[in-house]
């Protein structure tokens, strides 16, 4: 088996930031972030600062959310030494409350430009040390055109 390069272990990392959300997954949220001083921006949320604060915050959104998908695109990842960063635009698709027969209510989609930097740990993982989503309120074709 060939060794993974950076970019490939980030890539992988990336993908398991949002596969434990979807899964509502706390304790693979909680394998994830590096240890230490963290921070993380939701869409709509101020910044939120410490691996507690970080990861209640995650807990809290798992725990309201009945449905969550995302769908990664325009990913790009840079790695310099230690560090990565990964931009992606996050096409999510959740659900909204339960209807009263237990389904899943409405779907709802969301645009979201997302930064997430990454640290290599001491054991060699990688691991997110910083996450900022902003929402996108607008799409191309609703530009003035000159």
């Amino acid at each position: 088996m060939t060794p993974r390069t950076d970019i490939e272990q980030v890539e992988l990392a990336n993908t398991a930031l949002y596969e434990a959300m979807e899964q509502g997954d706390a304790e693979a949220m909680d394998e994830l972030w590096l240890d230490g001083q963290v921070s993380c921006v939701h869409p709509g949320w101020p910044v939120l600062r410490g691996r507690g604060e970080v990861l209640r915050s995650y807990a809290l959104i798992m725990a309201n959310t009945e449905y969550i998908q995302f769908f990664l695109t325009d990913v790009e990842i840079d790695v310099v030494g230690d560090t990565a960063l990964v931009t992606c635009t996050e096409n999510i698709l959740s659900g909204g409350p339960a209807e009263d027969d237990g389904a899943v209510g409405p779907l709802i989609g969301q645009l979201v430009v997302a930064t997430n930097v990454f640290r290599r740990a001491d054991s060699g993982d990688w691991k997110v040390w910083a996450h900022h989503g902003s929402p996108v309120l607008a799409d191309g074709a609703d530009e003035d055109e000159d």
